[in-house]
């Protein structure tokens, strides 16, 4: 069968794929826990939910104008108003089927076969894949110093003639680290410096610990008119719990989000009208369950720092928000993708391997489930690891034998 050259050059999407997995073992009655997701167990706001079945007592569900309805535009304006203080006009703004929609339509409005496109290492593992179906090149930018925050000679370094966009996810799936106001404020200047676009990704950005605030990267912006080539990426899967409703959106100049629009319109059209209503509600209805999420995210964070603290050999840099640890597992197995399988095959913890985001020898570890997915995932995979566990551990009335070293 004869396929494209892009097509030949993506990957399986590895958090998606583990997903199905976990999916299908649990649908066969196995004991699995699920670390490796990125979807919180919280109920979505109560706004969101009567919205939606308002609407749908209506039967009037139409199609929606490509760049989102007029209520969400507003939400979204206020929104970017109230956590950035910024104010923009509905044509700044464009709704889409998720964040990742909205990025990877940016990367087609803005990207030429073989531009490159700078991101840190770690990184989320879509971004090389959007980058290569635009035909251009993904440039992973690893910190020297060794840790999950880049500086910004990092980034200079690694700029070309053919550099024509910088992505920033901060604070980082896969890692939590939350980059420094200085790196951000950094960041914006050299990119406006240089005429690149920087794309933020803050779908995480209210998600955040020990009471950090989130970094406002307008406020470092010096040109705001509509040359600006600063896009802000954001939606409701995460900080409401709304990841089934796939609503994301960019803000950006007017001309670029008309050319957007025009690509957008010709992929999907709008966003569902349903779901939009859904992210209307959550929007501008009570706050308090990104709160409690919050809250609950820090607790669940804690429990699995401490539980992994006490390994031999795991490093560990505790994740400053977001649902997720990246721990340095190559003590017990350099492979990462050999170390996800084992834990997945011995103990049925499923896991998501390192080198999906950049770096060898990690495993990304998701503390977004409950407290006893994270307590007992923990236990049994150190029991598969640690050389001095004992030799027989029950999963339910399943006993388990190590025969393995």
């Amino acid at each position: 069968m004869s396929i494209s050259q892009i097509a030949r050059t993506i990957s399986e999407s590895a958090t998606l794929k583990l997903n199905e997995t976990a999916a299908i073992l649990r649908e066969k009655g196995d004991p699995v826990i699920h670390l490796g997701g990125g979807e919180p167990k919280s109920k979505v706001p109560v706004e969101a939910v009567v919205t939606t079945a308002g609407l749908l007592n209506t039967g009037e569900i139409r199609y929606t104008p490509a760049d989102g309805i007029p209520a969400l535009k507003k939400a979204i304006i206020r929104y970017t108003d109230e956590y950035y203080g910024r104010q923009v006009e509905p044509e700044n703004v464009m709704a889409s089927g998720g964040a990742k929609q909205a990025i990877m339509v940016c990367l087609q409005a803005i990207l030429n076969p073989q531009e490159e496109c700078l991101f840190p290492t770690p990184y989320w593992v879509s971004y090389p894949e959007m980058v290569k179906l635009c035909g251009a090149i993904p440039v992973p930018v690893t910190p020297e110093d060794g840790t999950f925050y880049p500086r910004l000679q990092d980034i200079e370094q690694r700029v070309s003639s053919y550099t024509k966009a910088v992505i920033i996810n901060s604070p980082n799936n896969p890692t939590g680290a939350m980059y420094s106001e200085e790196f951000i404020s950094d960041i914006v200047q050299f990119c406006e410096q240089k005429d690149l676009y920087l794309i933020m990704d803050d779908i995480y950005h209210r998600l955040i610990f020990e009471g950090r605030r989130p970094i406002n990267c307008y406020k470092y912006a010096q040109n705001l008119d509509e040359r600006s080539k600063l896009v802000v990426i954001n939606g409701v899967s995460k900080q409401y719990a709304m990841t089934g409703f796939r609503i994301g959106w960019a803000v950006a100049n007017k001309k670029l989000i008309e050319v957007m629009t025009n690509i957008q319109g010709h992929q999907t059209s709008g966003p569902s009208v349903v779901l939009q209503k859904a992210a209307v509600g959550a929007i501008n209805g009570v706050q308090s369950s990104v709160d409690t999420l919050r809250l609950t995210l820090e607790n669940n964070r804690n429990v699995m720092v401490d539980r992994l603290n006490s390994f031999e050999g795991v490093k560990l840099s505790p994740p400053d928000g977001t649902f997720y640890c990246f721990p340095d597992f190559s003590f017990y197995e350099k492979d990462s993708t050999k170390l996800a399988e084992l834990l997945l095959k011995k103990v049925q913890v499923v896991t998501v391997p390192g080198v999906e985001f950049g770096l060898e020898g990690h495993l990304r570890l998701s503390y977004c489930g409950t407290i006893k997915d994270v307590t007992e995932g923990i236990e049994r995979m150190k029991w598969a690891l640690d050389p001095n566990s004992p030799n027989e551990l029950y999963i339910g009335d399943r006993k388990l034998v190590r025969d393995w070293t």
